[in-house]
């Protein structure tokens, strides 16, 4: 299957312990990532790992289409209060793959984070998922700056 991986490096006025916090829990998914409109079914599993249903609404020429995914979440706290990440894979419908990971290190009194997508889609996807995606990382990164630095 055709594949890219995309890259978005931003920096966010609040330590790593605050943005990992707030990566590592499905329900702040919910806007973080604008198709998200809910988070269902969490599953937490003995080994840490997060497993949920998330619903992307997607609309289209006036209709409207939810899109129903698999996501697992792995969060690695091991090198807090300076580093941490926070990653998984999505499967969506249509043969749609995507591993990401956040890798957060401290950058002065915030963070640095670097946001990694690995997208795979069956022929003919590939770019307009890719572009669908890196809008999600820009605006991800927006969402994420507001929400975390509201609170200092």
């Amino acid at each position: 299957m055709p594949s890219t991986e995309l890259t978005h490096v931003f920096r966010i006025a609040a330590p790593p312990r605050e943005v990992y916090a707030h990566l590592a829990e499905p329900e702040h998914y919910i806007g973080l990532s604008p198709l998200v409109v809910a988070v269902r079914e969490v599953r937490r599993d003995e080994d840490g790992t997060v497993r949920y249903t998330a619903v992307e609404r997607f609309r289209f020429l006036g209709l409207r289409h939810d899109n129903a995914i698999d996501v697992t979440l792995n969060a690695d706290p091991a090198g807090l209060p300076d580093a941490a990440s926070v990653g998984g894979e999505v499967r969506s419908p249509g043969r749609v793959r995507m591993g990401y990971r956040f890798a957060i290190a401290a950058d002065g009194s915030g963070s640095v984070v670097t946001d990694v997508l690995r997208l795979s889609t069956p022929p003919g996807l590939l770019r307009f998922a890719a572009s669908q995606a890196g809008a999600v990382q820009a605006t991800r990164a927006a969402v994420l700056a507001e929400r975390l630095e509201r609170r200092a």
